[in-house]
């Protein structure tokens, strides 16, 4: 749940065929940028340009399908906001699901969307994509230009993704990070499996 509006992805691009959201921290041109919170959506201009993140995936072919919900200006690791509630968890209802970008961890988990963007500071893609059982990743910070994107701590802000299954996963991965799959493979698969023995079974 979010900002819902459809921008389409660039012609025979590398995600065509993909949808995905943004989490309301990313700049859309003519759409308010709130992280959270209707009064800052509201005191602050509308953008005029997409963020570099945006831009990148609309640019491969990915069709934008709106903006998703965070903690109140991204600060929380639960996923909740009192403004616009909480996002479902589809994996555990019952549960909340992790933040605080929650609402693009929640909008791919239900299937609303093939992958979304989110922001990761202390864990902010990392522990939803853990609450709600997909893929997500948090890149070395730097890695990524951070235009567009609202800053938190900018020393440690970087922009994460979310995807129910590797494959899509990976094809965003290679646009993201301008890379094939592939081009380095590792040589050998370390398995914690002390650590299964200590988990619970449940989770």
């Amino acid at each position: 749940p979010g900002q819902r509006f459809t921008i389409a992805g660039a012609d025979g691009g590398p995600l065509s065929g993909l949808t995905f959201a943004a989490k309301d921290l990313f700049d859309v041109a003519g759409r308010p940028t709130g992280a959270g919170n209707p009064d800052f959506a509201r005191a602050n201009p509308l953008p005029e340009r997409h963020a570099f993140a945006v831009a990148r995936l609309l640019d491969a072919g990915a069709t934008l399908i709106g903006k998703t919900i965070t903690d109140e200006v991204s600060l929380g690791i639960f996923g909740e906001n009192a403004f616009y509630g909480t996002p479902l968890n589809p994996r555990a209802p019952d549960r909340v699901p992790g933040g605080s970008s929650s609402g693009s961890a929640s909008a791919v988990a239900a299937g609303l969307c093939d992958t979304a963007l989110g922001t990761d500071t202390g864990g902010s893609v990392r522990v939803p994509a853990s609450f709600c059982g997909l893929y997500g990743i948090r890149p070395t910070h730097g890695r990524l230009p951070l235009a567009g994107m609202l800053p938190q701590a900018p020393t440690s802000d970087t922009t994460g993704w979310f995807a129910r299954d590797a494959s899509t996963f990976a094809r965003v991965s290679s646009v993201m990070l301008d890379e094939a799959p592939g081009e380095w493979l590792p040589r050998r698969l370390l398995v914690a499996s002390d650590a299964f023995a200590i988990a619970d079974a449940a989770l």
